[in-house]
C-alpha cells in the first residue's frame, strides 16, 4: 500500500517514489530506536588462516528477526568489518573522554604546525575528530564492501527493512600474537 501511495504522490516516478519509501523507512526506524532489543545472536568469524577471530553480539527485538537471513548476513558483515578494520569501540559514546581530549590536543597542535588560520581551527578540529571516530568506532567506519556507506548506514537500512530496532551491542577481536 505504501508503494502505491508513493507512486501516486510522484506521478509514477519510480526513482522519486523509491526515495520517499526509503525516507519513511528510516524515519520509522528512528521511532523504534528506544524499544528494547534483548534478543539476537552472538556470532563468530575467523579470518586470515585462523590468525584473527571475532565475537560480536547483535541484538534485535525478537528471536524471529534474529533468524532472518538479512539479519544473519548483516551480523556476518559486521564481524568481517571488525576483523578487517580493527575498531576499538562500537560507537562514539563509548570513547573515553580522556582519550578524546588527548587526541584533540594532538590534532590541534598538528593544525598549528601546518600553519592553519586560527579562525578555522574549530572546524578543522571537528573534521579531524570525525575522521578519528571513523577509525576507532565501528558504527562510524566506512563499510569494507562499499566505502560510501558506514556501518551505521547499513544498520539503519536493515532496521528500516526488517521493522525492528537492531543494536550492535559489543564485540571482541583477537589477533594471534597480540595481547588483549
Amino acid at each position: 500500500m505504501d508503494c502505491k501511495k508513493a507512486l501516486q504522490e510522484t506521478n509514477c516516478n519510480i526513482e522519486t517514489a523509491s526515495d520517499i519509501l526509503r525516507q519513511k523507512g528510516l524515519a520509522s526506524a528512528a521511532k523504534r530506536a528506544d524499544r528494547v532489543a534483548s534478543q539476537g545472536v552472538i556470532a563468530s568469524y575467523i579470518h586470515n588462516g585462523n590468525k584473527i577471530g571475532v565475537l560480536v553480539e547483535v541484538n534485535s527485538e525478537s528471536d524471529f528477526v534474529a533468524k532472518n537471513s538479512d539479519f544473519q548476513a548483516f551480523v556476518k558483515d559486521v564481524a568481517m568489518q571488525i576483523a578487517a578494520a580493527n575498531p576499538s569501540y562500537v560507537n562514539k559514546d563509548e570513547v573515553p573522554e580522556n582519550l578524546l581530549e588527548h587526541e584533540k590536543a594532538i590534532l590541534l597542535e598538528q593544525a598549528k604546525q601546518e600553519g592553519k588560520p586560527e579562525k578555522a581551527m574549530e572546524k578543522i578540529l571537528a573534521g579531524r575528530i570525525e575522521k578519528f571516530y571513523g577509525e576507532i568506532c565501528l558504527m562510524e567506519q566506512p563499510y569494507i564492501r562499499d566505502p560510501k556507506k558506514t556501518i551505521k548506514d547499513l544498520l539503519a537500512e536493515l532496521a528500516a527493512k526488517i521493522g525492528e530496532n537492531i543494536i550492535v551491542r559489543r564485540f571482541t577481536r583477537y589477533q594471534l600474537g597480540e595481547k588483549s
